[in-house]
């Protein structure tokens, strides 16, 4: 057997900012740190922060007042810095600076009279942390039956999660362009997303199987099993070696590895050690070089 390792993979820039933001206020102001929703989604990372100290909550309210928290790097709407205010929390938020941007803009528009929808996934904690910033329109699977209740001239921003899949978004965009062709359109898929997307899709003619390393919940590595799929591989998302099934590999040469924005490279070796191939070969893509400043508290 052979394996393809894809590359770029692994952790982007506002991972790796997340999880040293974390990392520092652990060796800073010692244990506990609370964490409003895990930091990154991913449980090898979220487990390891915790065992040396780090509380994940999912609600401000559950952390005791005069506390120190760290919002996670998916954005948090403006409710949760209320309550932390009114609980007199010490926030140092960890929010993507690639989110932040989304954020902005969606404040941008609405105080210019735009009404602004949201291309996204409901119930992911990114959209729920953009939906809070202003009154907008969840687009998601392709649902566009609030759009249509709009005056055509109606003036229109569309914003999109950052880690949607490239094809379907633009699909999505299209749609609505159709209804308001002077919409004002802005692509929000963040750089890391859009890499590993097109890595997996130069990779996926080459192999038998793709296998995505990382977690459930994670909208990023979910997208890229789908792209693999689409192109016709089989195709799955596995949180590490253990969950390899072995009929998977039944009859396939060449097996290929990728692993989503937030999975640690450990995982990707370990499921590499698992198969055993006889070879391993590097699908070189982008290089990325990006990095995010560490929030003003701890610079």
């Amino acid at each position: 057997m052979e394996v393809l390792l894809s590359s770029p993979r692994g952790f982007c820039a506002g991972v790796v900012r997340a999880i040293d933001v974390v990392d520092i206020c652990l060796r800073k102001y010692g244990p506990p740190v609370y964490v409003k929703h895990q930091i990154v989604h991913n449980p090898y990372v979220v487990n390891d922060l915790e065992r040396r100290g780090a509380i994940t909550v999912e609600d401000v309210d559950e952390i005791p007042e005069g506390s120190l928290v760290i919002f996670s790097a998916h954005g948090s709407p403006p409710e949760d810095f209320v309550k932390a205010k009114a609980r007199n929390l010490k926030v140092i938020d960890a929010v993507c600076p690639l989110v932040t941007k989304v954020h902005n803009e969606a404040k941008k528009y609405h105080r210019e009279g735009k009404k602004v929808v949201l291309v996204g996934h409901k119930g992911h904690q990114e959209v729920r942390g953009t939906m809070g910033q202003v009154e907008m329109t969840l687009i998601d699977d392709a649902s566009y039956d609030e759009l249509s209740a709009w005056d055509a001239d109606q003036e229109v921003a569309v914003l999109t999660q950052t880690t949607l899949s490239v094809g379907d978004t633009a699909q999505a965009i299209d749609a609505i362009r159709g209804k308001f062709p002077d919409a004002v359109v802005r692509n929000d898929i963040c750089y890391a997303t859009t890499n590993r997307q097109d890595a997996v899709t130069k990779m996926a003619s080459s192999v038998d199987l793709v296998l995505v390393i990382g977690a459930e919940n994670s909208s990023n590595c979910n997208r890229l099993r789908e792209v693999a799929e689409s192109l016709g591989v089989e195709s799955y998302l596995i949180n590490g070696p253990e969950e390899i099934d072995p009929s998977w590999l039944e009859g396939k040469d060449k097996v290929g590895i990728t692993s989503g924005a937030s999975t640690p490279e450990v995982l990707v070796e370990s499921v590499i050690e698992k198969l055993a191939p006889e070879k391993v070969t590097m699908v070189s893509g982008v290089d990325e070089d990006i990095t995010f400043n560490l929030p003003k508290q701890l610079r």
